[in-house]
């Protein structure tokens, strides 16, 4: 690797002429040798350091360092600082240079991967990595395409290739590229060798779908688009080889063009922890002057009557002095209050939670052998404090599993069954399925209920056919013959496979397709039409169509879209069904099904060739291809004659409505963001029990205009603070301020929905807005926006994060996901059947829907529990531990000399007292999974972040301060009149430092059993084991043999022994624990009495009452009326038929309020916070309601 290469200027465009090595290397161009990997054996030690010290503790832990290295100011010795920093350096260190090899690992693998190179008219093996841009390459079958190629030949058909896109986009359906039909004919080497086109195309880009740029040679221009081109990525399939032209290597590849950093998210237990640690140093930096001014004085007043046997040290002229010396001194040892240690156990703690939520059995999916997975190790408490989730739909809350139920076909429909009085069956009702043996080449797997339609077929209904042709024909679905015979469709969307397959059960099979023709077996006879243009689907058209000549000569268009689409371009002879139509559309969308329209058109030939003049000219366009492409589209599909429509039905997935309610017991608030229509995202709603019947009502808002939306916002606003006045007394001809209204509306206690589209939400969204809609919605109990394009997901979320403070939830199963998972502080990517692009982008991912509620009210509220009572522990043994140094000032002249050895100052935090909170860290918790998903009221404490913030910090300092001082002055006390049993004086400083130390390590080990909540063997273990260790330590240290091997560091022999003989200590030990302690013990006695919180509650009834588990009332079936429709087209993607025609192939009642609902109705009377939804809570002890 050339590590010092200047980098070439930034690309306008790019020129790559074929078999030209010296002309394409002046450009200096990247070589095909990728580099994910950040160090190398000589850059690793100076990098890694550099991006370590980047991180403020570990420079301020570098600082004090520096500082313990200048005798002056120094009472400690220099590795009570460096032992940490090291071990901590070294740990960061080695986790680096593991994922660092395993980065190595897999270049070398890609990049010594075998590629054939066309080199001097012979092909030859070489590595991927001496690859070149202008080197020609042969692909044979089931290969990885090297780099960003052209398309130059095919051992296929028409220049065809097939290829999968599974590494670019995680779909695995083939997709299908066509070489230019001026390089079709280089077919073998000796052709190849001697081509000298020169390409002049775009810069590198990560647009995966899109490339434009133009083809010189032989005297000609051509076009180039993104149908010519394989990526790098890419596996060649189901084509013998092709040869192509390397464009664009390694780096500049468009998938390593994508293959950018996602934006670093930090937990608000983070930012907190910064802004804590930012107090304390100042904190420390006041303790210090404190100290420093004592000693000033100390040393004017008193110290000056000493200089003759204690002088100054050299270079010490004044107290002044001595006291800015002092000052530092103090910086160095009362540093322990923010030790670098508590970094790290974050790290391992979260690591931990990490493994917790790999490890899950029960976030496991059988049926798609996919665990969930932890993709980031810095989110996990997080988990355990949202407050909106915001979910994609169709593959998300829906199986994104196509079936086709029912269709309307010239005002009949079909897939409805009627009994005997003429009532119609539940869709749902499993019926006799229609007998299709007699089509030989029916899709087993396909089912429909209603014989009417194959009966048509077999009458021979016209219309029927025509329908069912359509079918056949306007797709970009690729077909396949397998070995045993079998028809085998792959479908660039579920909704594609759906309708083909209906088409091919009822007689009208797709077979095959060339680039100009389309086969399909009518009833049991093949018919050839040619294929005279595909006009592609894409999320601004909504629509595709296609153009056939049938053997008859007659062209005919026809087009499948959306009905909003469609209608406005039906011929005025078809508004009499169009109206049928309408109301079949509504039938089916209150069935929750996805629906299609169908039409289509005669063409004269003259009108034709005219058009298609114009088509052929905007294809070859360089500039504005795609606008000038639409508008000749938009010309030809219209005056078209309607057919009718279909209904597919994309079923929820297993467990939603219950993980819907759950969650909305939890006081989460869910909104669905979705690309479908209106009609469809409620009636998935009312199915996910999102919308219920109990709801006071369900706002739509689907205004055009600015002024539209703002009055629809106004007159939901109005209305729900009607129904609030209402409800609590007031009259209701009293009228509000605005301003009095915004304030009701947050009050509203979240009885009411609202249903947004996407272009009433883009004026909802604009600056002068977003308040006024973002209130109302929050107001609101579920929100459905509809229609929306993924950056408006992504706006929605930003809005929330910006005004809410809340901690959002994203969750997706698309690439259309991508931009809001990222914006969310959490994204969960669901593996579905869109690719594994929503994957990717996120922070955690897992198969189905129903495991969020494990995520969040099991693995997220533990995580949240186990880092706040870490937090609150580390905090309370540092300063129990460092603020003894500052009472003792006090006494020793203020001198900066040290309580304890400085061999225990090194060792407290990371050897005596790291283990077990680690543990409690890891292994904590309140209540069982169990009874966390029975009551999912016990997230909410971490929604409102009541057990670590500032005011719990607090509580832990001064608890800290209290233990220090206890810890300090009764042995302090006890040792100034006290003697040995031998009759001598027992106050040494040595004797004082032991029993001090030891006095601290007990009552930390005492303290950390009362916090700890759950024990476990590995619990007992550390925190017996840790005692244990201190005092073999501390005996070992004190013992001649050390002492004689090292009799300047170890010089008080038998110290420990002699003190800690004396009963005297172990009394003042015992004292000591006993003051510091029983004031906890009491206390959390009468909170527990008084005040229980529901976690409190939760464990009475589990340990003492051991009543059976209340279950929850079952989910019934809600009733629904209205006119929903649903629409198919607003989430399908954009297709491949412009290439293939080239040739180119859940809420249960409210009960009692909690402890926190009664805190919610206090802060709204102050904030304004909406009350959350009450849950069923257990039974309190002594009759007495949980309060704060």
């Amino acid at each position: 690797m050339e590590l010092c290469k200047k980098p070439p200027p930034p690309e306008e465009e790019r020129r790559v002429r074929a078999n030209a090595r010296e002309y394409n290397e002046k450009f200096q161009y990247a070589n095909n040798c990728i580099k994910t990997s950040k160090y190398n054996v000589i850059t690793f030690l100076p990098v890694n350091l550099f991006e370590q010290f980047q991180e403020v503790a570990n420079t301020y832990f570098l600082f004090l360092l520096i500082l313990q290295l200048i005798p002056q100011i120094s009472s400690l010795s220099w590795f009570t600082t460096i032992v940490p920093l090291v071990l901590v350096l070294t740990i960061t260190a080695v986790k680096d240079a593991t994922d660092d090899y395993f980065r190595h690992k897999s270049d070398r693998q890609v990049n010594n991967r075998q590629s054939l190179l066309l080199i001097n008219g012979t092909l030859q093996k070489d590595k991927w990595m001496h690859v070149r841009v202008g080197d020609i390459i042969k692909l044979e079958n089931n290969q990885f395409v090297a780099a960003d190629l052209l398309l130059l030949s095919s051992s296929e058909p028409h220049g065809l290739c097939y290829i999968e896109t599974a590494e670019l986009d995680g779909e695995t359906n083939m997709k299908v590229r066509q070489s230019l039909s001026v390089t079709a004919e280089l077919g073998d080497t000796s052709k190849l060798a001697k081509f000298d086109g020169e390409v002049i195309c775009e810069p590198p880009n990560n647009k995966l779908d899109r490339f434009t740029g133009t083809l010189h040679w032989r005297e000609s221009k051509i076009p180039l688009d993104n149908r010519n081109v394989l990526l790098r990525g890419c596996v060649l399939r189901n084509t013998e080889c092709c040869f192509g032209l390397v464009l664009f290597a390694g780096p500049d590849t468009k998938l390593m063009q994508n293959s950018g950093r996602t934006k670093f998210k930090r937990t608000s237990i983070d930012r907190l922890m910064n802004t804590l640690v930012l107090w304390i140093f100042g904190f420390l930096v006041c303790m210090g002057i404190i100290l420093a001014i004592g000693n000033s004085i100390w040393e004017h007043e008193v110290g000056n009557l000493f200089q003759i046997y204690l002088p100054w040290d050299q270079g010490v002229d004044s107290a002044f002095f001595s006291g800015f010396l002092a000052f530092w001194s103090y910086i160095i040892i009362l540093n322990t209050v923010v030790p670098i240690s508590l970094y790290v156990s974050v790290e391992v703690i979260r690591l931990g939670h990490s493994y917790f939520i790999n490890w899950d059995k029960k976030m496991y999916c059988v049926q798609r052998d996919t665990a969930a997975e932890a993709r980031t190790t810095t989110l996990s408490e997080e988990l355990g404090q949202i407050e909106y989730i915001f979910s994609d739909k169709t593959g998300t809350l829906t199986q994104n599993i196509m079936t086709f139920n029912k269709c309307s076909i010239g005002g009949k429909t079909y897939g409805d069954l009627n009994d005997q009085l003429g009532h119609k069956h539940d869709i749902r009702e499993k019926r006799p399925a229609v007998d299709f043996s007699f089509n030989a080449l029916a899709d087993p797997g396909f089912s429909f209920q209603d014989p009417a339609l194959l009966e048509a077929v077999k009458l021979g209904d016209g219309e029927v056919h025509e329908f069912l042709r359509l079918l056949a024909f306007c797709h970009t679905v690729m077909s396949e013959d397998k070995e045993d015979g079998e028809l085998y469709y792959k479908a660039q969307s579920p909704d594609e496979g759906a309708l083909v397959t209906a088409a091919r059960n009822f007689g009208f099979v797709f077979r095959s397709r060339t680039p100009s023709t389309v086969t399909v077996r009518e009833l049991g006879r093949d018919v050839t039409y040619q294929l005279l243009a595909i006009l592609d689907f894409n999320n601004i058209r909504k629509r595709m169509s296609v153009i056939v000549r049938n053997p008859k000569g007659r062209i005919r268009l026809y087009c499948k879209g959306a009905d909003t689409i469609l209608f406005e371009r039906l011929h005025s002879s078809s508004r009499q069904l169009m109206n049928i139509t309408v109301e079949h559309l509504n039938e089916f969308a209150s069935d929750g099904l996805r629906t299609l329209v169908l039409a289509y058109r005669d063409l004269e030939e003259s009108a034709y060739q005219v058009w298609s003049e114009r088509h052929m000219r905007a294809r070859g366009a360089a500039e504005n291809r795609e606008e000038r492409l639409a508008a000749v589209y938009d010309e030809i599909e219209q005056e078209m004659t309607l057919l009718g429509a279909t209904a597919i039905e994309d079923k929820l997935q297993e467990g939603v409505p219950e993980t819907v309610a759950i969650l909305t017991l939890a006081n989460i608030k869910i909104w669905v963001l979705t690309g479908d229509k209106p009609e469809t995202a409620v009636n998935i709603g009312y199915s996910c029990k999102m919308l219920t019947d109990d709801l006071a009502e369900v706002f739509l808002l689907s205004g055009h205009t600015v002024h539209e939306v703002r009055e629809e916002l106004r007159q939901a606003r109005e209305r729900m603070s009607d129904s609030f006045r209402s409800i609590n007394g007031y009259s209701s001809s009293e009228k509000l301020s605005s301003p009095n209204l915004t304030s009701v509306v947050e009050m509203v206690p979240g009885e009411c929905a609202l249903v947004i589209s996407g272009h009433s939400l883009a004026h909802a969204l604009e600056a002068d807005m977003e308040l006024e809609f973002l209130e109302t919605a929050c107001a609101c109990r579920a929100v459905i926006c509809c229609r929306v394009t993924p950056l408006q997901k992504a706006q929605v979320v930003e809005l929330v994060k910006k005004y809410k403070k809340a901690v959002t939830l994203a969750i997706g199963d698309g690439a259309n996901d991508v931009s809001m998972i990222k914006a969310a502080h959490i994204g969960v990517g669901i593996s579905g059947q869109e690719g594994i692009q929503a994957v990717l982008a996120s922070d955690y991912s897992f198969s189905q829907f129903k495991f969020l509620q494990r995520l969040l009210l099991v693995h997220g509220r533990w995580s949240y529990l186990r880092m706040c009572k870490f937090l609150c522990y580390f905090f309370y043994k540092n300063f129990a531990f460092t603020m003894v140094h500052f009472w003792f000032g006090f006494f020793c002249g203020f001198s900066a000399q040290t309580v304890y050895d400085q061999y225990f100052i090194t060792l407290y935090n990371i050897v005596y007292t790291s283990l077990p909170v680690l543990a409690m860290g890891v292994f904590d918790q309140d209540v069982p999974e169990q009874r966390s998903l029975q009551y999912p009221k016990l997230y909410e404490p971490g929604q409102l972040n009541l057990l670590f913030n500032k005011r719990e910090f607090f509580i832990c300092i001064a608890q800290g301060i209290y233990t220090s001082t206890v810890l300090f002055f009764i042995p302090y006390g006890t040792f100034a009149d006290c003697t040995r049993s031998d009759g001598t004086h027992m106050a040494d400083y040595q004797s004082f430092a032991v029993t001090v130390a030891t006095s601290l390590v007990i009552v930390v080990s005492v303290q950390i059993g009362l916090d700890t909540g759950y024990w476990t063997a590995i619990n007992h273990f550390f925190i017996w084991g840790s005692l244990a260790i201190y005092f073999v330590i501390l005996f070992a240290m004190q013992s001649a043999g050390l002492f004689e091997i090292f009799p300047n560091q170890f010089p008080f022999v038998a110290n420990a022994n002699n003190t800690l003989g004396q009963p005297a200590v172990w009394l003042t030990i015992a004292l000591s624990t006993v003051i510091c302690i029983m004031p906890v013990i009491a206390f959390r006695f009468l909170k527990l009495d008084l005040q229980p919180r529901l976690a409190d509650t939760v464990r009475y009834t589990q340990l003492v009452r051991k009543k059976p588990k209340p279950s929850h009332r079952s989910l019934r079936r809600v009733g629904r009326g209205g006119s929903r429709r649903s629409g198919y087209a607003f989430s399908h993607q954009e297709g491949f038929g412009e290439l293939i025609t080239s040739g180119k192939n859940m809420r249960l009642s409210g009960l009692a309020p909690s402890w926190i609902d009664t805190l919610r109705r206090r802060r709204s009377e102050l904030a304004g916070t909406p009350s959350p939804v009450s849950a069923e809570e257990p039974p309190l002890p002594r009759g007495k309601e949980a309060t704060v």
